[in-house]
């Protein structure tokens, strides 16, 4: 039975975008899932982050899907990057590495523990089965040469899905279909088509 955990974003929560309609249409095909909350913008931090996902750190194994949205994405490189053990894949949608275009003037202050630290790319990679790294070409926030900063290390291609901004519910993101599509192929048959 796969697990996956839903990693949300700066400024959001389990409870917005397409998460909760992910999450339904995964249980419906028999997985677990988990949507845990972490501190955000208040406390946003990647050792904040890393101690409320302490508690759900047993269900991480080899049968476990990570998924994350923005900052949520590169906050799976940092826990991928710490694992004594092998996830099934990794679906990183909107991530990033670097600054962001900053409307509110301080996603790039609580992004920078995240961000700003030297990766440990060859643990980070022995860790995934599989990554699928989703962006945009008309993303407000994260410009793609951020997202390439995950992309040529991982030796991973950018899937690009045009003018799907943020991937949030400003962007008309309340569902994803192709990344359920995705995560299902990857269920089934161990490949991502």
């Amino acid at each position: 039975m796969a697990k996956v955990f839903i990693i949300h974003g700066a400024y959001g929560n389990p409870e917005e975008n397409w998460f909760l309609w992910l999450k339904e249409k995964l249980m419906e095909v028999g997985c677990v899932v988990f949507t845990p909350t972490f501190p955000t913008p208040k406390d946003q931090s990647l050792d904040n982050w890393l101690k409320a996902l302490k508690p759900f750190e047993e269900h991480i194994t080899e049968d476990t899907i990570l998924v994350g949205h923005s900052i949520g994405a590169t906050f799976i490189l940092s826990v991928l990057e710490k694992l004594n053990g092998r996830v099934k894949g990794a679906f990183l949608v909107a991530g990033f590495i670097g600054p962001v275009k900053d409307p509110r003037g301080t996603l790039n202050r609580i992004n920078v523990t995240f961000c700003e630290r030297n990766f440990r790319w060859d643990r980070i990679k022995s860790n995934c089965g599989k990554f699928v790294l989703i962006n945009s070409d008309s993303d407000p926030y994260v410009p793609l040469e951020a997202a390439e900063n995950i992309s040529r290390p991982l030796g991973v291609p950018l899937t690009l899905i045009r003018g799907a901004g943020h991937f949030n519910k400003e962007s008309g993101y309340t569902q994803f279909p192709e990344l359920l599509e995705m995560i299902e192929d990857l269920i089934r048959s161990g490949q991502v088509k």
